[in-house]
């Protein structure tokens, strides 16, 4: 029997400025099987801000999370200490920042098989934001000249779909490239400001909040019925 968690892909709230106990965070902690689990958290992302790990720090706290750890990944890394400090936590966070430069750090400490080792072990992941994106498939590279799209490059793949975060009021233009990019059928979800999807071992999506969904039709991407609600969280 698998011992895999389900996976908690997360959007960011720009709007939530000030640390307060959030039901998303509790629904994810309600899932890791113990009270107050403790935090593992990864910063690839954000070349491991220690301003923003002290605000998410206490964002968890305040919503039920025991200790959140920093394993370092961008300053002072050392391979042991990140491993004892991902295996001790109860739970593994990635950070929000930039999808691209966060899988790059990934890719230049070969973390990969570790956290998917990790994750096929029974740990817990969840992701905010980019971290989100960085759990999921793959995502799309741009161009620094002229911004145009570059083409994609794989990511996590620890859930195994393809989405974007709190795109809603660009009507999703990353997403969209992402899914013209990817074969015909693919089923990307747009997880809007203040929502989350939870992706079960078997592949389950399942919304939290308000969540846009697309599907690739031969070159068109277009809008898709979204797929049922049934954690019985609501958003914030």
């Amino acid at each position: 029997m698998s011992r895999q968690k389900p996976i908690f892909l997360v959007a960011g709230d720009p709007s939530n400025r000030r640390p307060r106990s959030d039901p998303l965070l509790r629904a994810v902690f309600g899932d890791c099987g113990v009270s107050s689990p403790s935090i593992a958290y990864i910063g690839a992302a954000s070349n491991d801000d220690r301003g923003f790990f002290g605000w998410v720090s206490d964002y968890f706290t305040k919503s039920g999370s025991g200790e959140v750890m920093l394993a370092p990944t961008c300053r002072r890394f050392e391979r042991r200490s990140f491993e004892k400090t991902c295996e001790a936590a109860d739970a593994v966070f990635i950070s929000g920042g930039d999808v691209e430069e966060g899988m790059k750090v990934v890719a230049r400490h070969g973390l990969a098989p570790f956290l998917s080792e990790l994750y096929r072990g029974g740990k817990p992941f969840f992701g905010v934001s980019a971290g989100t994106i960085m759990l999921a498939r793959a995502w799309v590279r741009w161009e620094d000249e002229d911004d145009s799209v570059g083409g994609l490059f794989p990511c996590l793949r620890l859930a195994d779909i393809l989405c974007d975060t709190h795109g809603e009021k660009e009507n999703w233009g990353e997403l969209k490239a992402l899914l013209q990019l990817s074969p015909d059928s693919s089923v990307g979800y747009g997880i809007r400001a203040g929502s989350a999807i939870r992706v079960d071992p078997d592949g389950k999506v399942e919304p939290i909040g308000k969540i846009d969904t697309f599907v690739k039709q031969g070159n068109a991407v277009c809008r898709a019925k979204p797929a049922k609600r049934s954690h019985g969280v609501r958003s914030p």
